[in-house]
């Protein structure tokens, strides 16, 4: 095949997104000829999502050194924003520290106003989130946002929305950023960003369902990002963080069989890659081993989590308290809770929840109440039906060992009601077994029964068997 033969094959699937035919083809008319820059980044992106980082930085660096010899400034700027951009997705960030140097001092010597700048703000705006200044986030992403509306750049403007939206959801104002997120989605599924960014949108998006503990709306945006990952033969950057989080929306919803095979694969997708991402699913398929009272798999994929960078709490003081070290387990995740003070709500109230539990068992009440009094504050400046149905789970687990048998029943009753709506069954048949409690300090010798009965099928559902013997104790 003659090299422009090649290089029109390589182009036609680059924009048909098959990205490892491109990528082959890009790659053999560049070894007869050496592609002109533009071509370089076609190259240079299909390298980066097959999950070949290295490449994909060698060649950007090659198109940026020609624009530079051609003297277009603001094209070697925007290709040394990019190699930034990909240095940053794998941690390298002393490297990438210097692109994002090096592109502001090309366009500041050749006094270039033009949105190059505007991305620029897009790594302050995230340090800054990073650092817990969200409202100095949002104003660096809402000068992004200005940048992208003077030059009509779509990939900007959809980057900026987004990013106002996470950041207006750590600064409480999550309706209004949950619309910016969508927003964001919207132009996303419309095929209006490049799919560099389109997949860091999809899991920045998802991370923030994640934070708010909207699990409908996650459930509807892994989806999309499964058949958006599906439709791209030879992509796998982004397969490995959608099979993780469409692992844990399949947990919550019962299908634990399908949301380990996901957590697997994603395990191996993200290993294979190198990416930090893969302590997320070591970590993922730690709890599904957990809940199935697989526990030697669990502690091993919770000690492969750790290596990778995930700590594995609350999940590793969960073990422990279904392996019977009630004292252990209290010890381990009253240590987390100390530690995770500067987390996100999210993580924050993972922990809190867990603690509940595990505290009571340990019987320390006090405890336990303080951690569902802060779990409480947060599901109400949240306001998501996940949080609020885990709170007054909580809620009715202390006010059970409190005595409060009134009180208890009307808050188990409201979490049963929520488990229920958002079809959460391995959640729905634990407060099963509180209500069974509280029937048997009526003397409710029928309630009791049912209730119990009710839990004993759920989790045979799930194969939860570990989970049946702890309701017949």
């Amino acid at each position: 095949m003659t090299e422009a033969r090649l290089l029109e094959r390589g182009r036609e699937a680059f924009d048909r997104r098959v990205w490892g035919e491109s990528h082959r083809l890009l790659q053999a008319a560049d070894r007869e000829t050496p592609l002109e820059p533009e071509d370089l980044e076609r190259l240079a992106r299909a390298a980066y999502l097959t999950g070949q980082d290295e490449e994909a930085e060698a060649v950007l660096a090659r198109a940026h050194q020609v624009y530079l010899d051609r003297g277009e400034r603001e094209a070697a700027a925007r290709s040394a924003f990019w190699l930034a951009f990909a240095l940053l997705a794998r941690g390298a960030m002393a490297p990438a520290s210097g692109w994002l140097n090096r592109t502001e001092r090309i366009l500041d010597d050749g006094q270039i106003d033009c949105a190059v700048r505007g991305y620029l703000l897009i790594p302050v705006a995230i340090q800054r989130i990073v650092q817990g200044d969200a409202a100095a986030s949002h104003d660096a992403f809402s000068q992004a946002a200005e940048i992208a509306r003077r030059f009509g750049d779509r990939d900007l403007a959809s980057l900026a929305c987004h990013g106002r939206g996470r950041a207006l959801i750590r600064l409480g104002h999550i309706a209004e950023g949950v619309a910016l997120i969508d927003e964001a989605m919207a132009s996303v599924i419309a095929g209006d960003v490049t799919p560099i960014l389109a997949g860091d949108i999809y899991c920045s998006v998802l991370e923030a369902c994640q934070e708010i503990f909207d699990l409908r709306r996650a459930y509807e945006w892994t989806t999309s990002l499964a058949g958006w990952c599906a439709a791209q033969p030879g992509l796998v950057r982004y397969r490995g963080e959608c099979l993780t989080y469409r692992a844990e929306v399949l947990q919550w919803h019962g299908e634990w069989s399908a949301a380990e095979r996901d957590a697997r694969d994603a395990c191996e997708l993200l290993t294979a890659a190198g990416r930090a991402a893969a302590g997320a699913a070591f970590y993922r398929l730690g709890e599904l081993h957990r809940l199935r009272g697989e526990f030697a798999k669990a502690e091993a994929a919770y000690a492969r989590a750790n290596e990778c960078g995930r700590k594995p709490q609350p999940g590793l003081s969960q073990l422990r308290l279904a392996l019977g070290q009630a004292d252990v387990a209290a010890a381990s995740i009253r240590g987390a809770l100390e530690t995770s003070t500067s987390l996100t709500r999210s993580a924050r109230a993972r922990m809190l929840a867990a603690a509940v539990e595990i505290l009571l068992a340990a019987d320390d009440r006090e405890g336990a109440r303080a951690a569902a009094d802060e779990l409480r504050e947060i599901a109400r400046v949240v306001g998501t039906p996940l949080l609020a149905a885990a709170s007054a789970h909580a809620d009715g687990a202390v006010l059970l060992a409190e005595g409060k048998v009134d009180a208890a029943s009307a808050s188990l009753r409201q979490a049963w009601d929520g488990w229920r709506d958002l079809e959460a069954p391995y959640e729905q048949a634990q407060t099963s077994v509180l209500v069974a409690a509280v029937c048997e300090r009526r003397g409710d010798v029928d309630g009791r029964r049912l209730e119990l009965d009710a839990a004993r099928r759920l989790f045979a559902e799930l194969d939860a068997f570990s989970s049946i013997g702890r309701a017949d104790e």
